[in-house]
């Protein structure tokens, strides 16, 4: 049997009348490396804090085993007193080797004086050389840039330590976790595979949901002619019919909720010059006597075409924000100049935006935008509505900006970027703290979008989806214009990496491919045989059921108890399933 790690069990958590959790259980074994994904607000954070003691929960259980080892990296960690980064590391050379990794060199700063990024790369080189048995992190890849998200996807990838993260970087989770966790409707649905698979099983559940619910709202008309009609009627006989009426009418508007969030926003007219740059340099002085001058621009020259999707990608602090101010007017160029076309109207998403009066409603910041918003398809939606395609609710409009969850307030603050019907989108780091779902849509908008785009991401699956070449940074003025996407370029790097070969090699040579060493893969046993047999009859089996059930859900044939019923027993039917199919994966390829 597994060694238990970890027992959740009936847990339960509210702030007044929100509920983020209800009755939640989740068990975690030695080995399990589990990623949780949830839309912002629906209570990631808090579930962490209640696991590890910071915070208590209405009610249910959180035991770990004895003598357990945890390391947590909370969201924004702190550091108690005045302490400097050697202080930190404490001597560990294993430390300050990663602290290195991590770009984070000179031990004798103190942490007050570090960025919030960089606090939070001194607290991940902490907790991951703690020796921790069980690691808990909280949106680990925020504030790290793309070669520092590889490096620790490698480093996590190659330790046996059990996991349990937060994160939004899809990649990040197909690479490095078992097991997906989803927190949604207030309850908690698990999938034994990564991220490519949970996408896989998540969209049957919804398929299976969904066909509930078109069940349930034909049902749902009947049902009301009859709660309207027949008032005599609900006595004590009528109580489940009633109670079920209720139920349907819960799980509809939970469908609507689930389909609200859509970008439809217009976009202005944009003319076919965008921007030219001339000859632009721009660098920044020395600080002191072991520093060197800073060259983000040398001489840069650049064309900008129309509808263009460009990524920036590059080490922190090579200039890629710098870059992207320059071309906005925030910050001047030494010299050259960006001209600009006279029909671009810029909508800019900065890094340090999030700038509300948190003493407003969330109403309040959008009305003083605009009352009503554009959409592509020439309608116009009141703030109100357009909140709620930002999937805010009317209680959530109506309440204080310092009551949103940190991915709220970046929600929020996209739409006040969108609403305003900019044709050229500069977006620097849009997807930090941004849920998934969030991501989805947003990466459709922006593939649809009629107008110019420049993004700035570490994000390696949202860049994929939306940029058609990259502009990478390299340092000290260098910088690669690339037509592709970041996977296109990263494979060309890797397709053209010298070989380390203590110099033998020409720089004019080509690298010679290294034909890699294949192992003997071992063999199924008699047992595992038998297991995978099992399966193959096994499986067919219970795809069978579900069609069938699938089908009585869409008859129209079942009453609302029924329906109930037979969902819950769909459930169960996907969980066995994704189970057993993921078991024949692993015996098979050893077949």
């Amino acid at each position: 049997m597994a060694n238990s790690f970890l027992q959740i069990e009936g847990l339960t958590k509210s702030f007044g009348e929100l509920v983020l959790f209800e009755n939640i259980s989740l068990g975690m074994c030695e080995g399990d490396r589990v990623g949780l994904i949830a839309r912002n607000g629906s209570g990631k954070t808090t579930l962490l804090n209640i696991i590890v003691g910071q915070e208590g929960a209405d009610c249910g259980t959180v035991i770990f085993r004895n003598d357990l080892h945890i390391g947590y990296l909370s969201q924004q960690p702190t550091f108690a007193g005045a302490v400097t980064v050697g202080d930190v590391a404490n001597g560990n050379a294993e430390t300050v080797r990663i602290l290195t990794q991590l770009k984070i060199t000179d031990l004798q700063q103190p942490v007050e004086q570090l960025s919030g990024g960089q606090r939070k790369r001194v607290a991940l080189a902490k907790v991951l050389t703690d020796d921790p048995q069980f690691l808990i992190l909280d949106e680990p890849t925020n504030h790290l840039d793309l070669e520092m998200v590889e490096w620790l996807e490698d480093y996590l990838s190659h330790t046996r330590t059990t996991l349990l993260m937060v994160t939004h970087d899809r990649y990040f989770l197909d690479r490095v976790c078992n097991r997906i966790v989803e927190l949604a409707d207030k309850t908690l649905y698990t999938y034994k595979g990564n991220y490519a698979y949970y996408l896989e099983k998540r969209q049957e559940r919804i398929a299976a949901q969904n066909a509930l619910v078109d069940r349930a709202n034909n049902l749902l008309r009947t049902e009301l002619d009859w709660m309207r009609r027949q008032p005599q009627a609900r006595g004590h006989k009528s109580r489940s019919r009633i109670e079920a009426f209720y139920e349907l009418e819960e799980r509809a508007k939970r469908r609507h909720e689930q389909q609200a969030l859509r970008l439809q926003m217009k976009s202005s007219y944009i003319g076919n010059k965008i921007f030219e740059a001339h000859h632009v340099c721009k660098s920044f002085p020395a600080r002191g006597a072991s520093d060197t001058e800073k060259i983000i621009l040398r001489d840069y020259d650049y064309t900008f075409a129309r509808y263009e999707k460009m990524g920036i990608v590059g080490p922190n602090g090579t200039g890629k924000s710098t870059f992207l101010k320059m071309l906005l007017g925030i910050v001047q160029p030494d010299s050259g100049r960006f001209d600009v076309g006279e029909t671009v109207r810029f909508g800019y998403y900065s890094q340090e935006g999030l700038q509300f009066d948190e003493t407003k409603k969330v109403i309040d910041i959008v009305r003083d935008i605009a009352e009503y918003v554009q959409m592509s398809d020439g309608s116009r939606l009141s703030a109100t509505q357009f909140l709620q395609n930002f999937l805010f609710s009317p209680e959530k409009q109506y309440s204080y900006v310092y009551k949103l969850s940190g991915g709220e307030k970046r929600r929020l603050y996209l739409c006040t970027v969108l609403m305003r019907s900019p044709n050229f989108l500069i977006l620097d780091e849009p997807t930090n703290d941004l849920d998934i779902v969030t991501l989805n849509v947003l990466e459709e908008y922006l593939q649809n979008f009629g107008g110019c785009v420049i993004v700035v991401s570490h994000d390696r699956y949202f860049m994929d989806k939306v940029v058609d070449h990259l502009l990478v940074f390299k340092g000290q003025g260098e910088l690669q214009d690339y037509p592709g996407n970041y996977s296109d370029w990263r494979d060309w790097n890797l397709a053209n990496a010298m070989p380390d070969d203590g110099g033998k090699t020409s720089a004019n040579e080509p690298a010679k491919a290294v034909k890699p060493r294949t192992e003997k893969a071992p063999k199924l046993t008699f047992k595992e045989k038998q297991e995978l047999a099992e399966l193959e009859a096994a499986l067919p089996r219970l795809e069978a059921e579900k069609s069938e059930l699938e089908a009585l859900m869409s008859s129209g044939t079942l009453s609302g108890p029924e329906i109930v019923e037979r969902g819950q027993r769909m459930q169960q039917l996907i969980d066995e399933i994704d189970e057993k199919e993921m078991r024949w994966l692993e015996l098979s390829e050893k077949a």
